[in-house]
């Protein structure tokens, strides 16, 4: 069976975000004052195939747990939804 799985990566809110920080004070230079708070983060996308969702759930987790996020600075979450 296959499955879409999206991976969402976020910094952890004890660490700081430069990035999202800059993208603050632009929008605010652009007019935007009623934005409070910027984080940037990353989605990652995937197709795969495994025997059921339970098992196809186990793997996307290890995999980011492993590779697409630093556990040291980052927290992930992961949506799954099959693929017909």
């Amino acid at each position: 069976m296959k499955f879409k799985a999206s991976v969402k990566v976020m910094l952890k809110t004890a660490v700081l975000d430069p990035q999202g920080a800059t993208l603050e004070r632009a929008l605010k230079s652009l007019g935007y004052q009623n934005i409070d708070f910027v984080r940037v983060g990353k989605l990652v996308e995937l197709v795969l195939e495994e025997e059921s969702e339970q098992a196809a759930l186990k793997a996307v987790n290890a995999w980011a747990d492993q590779l697409l996020a630093n556990p040291n600075m980052e927290t992930f979450s992961v949506k799954l939804e099959p693929l017909l």
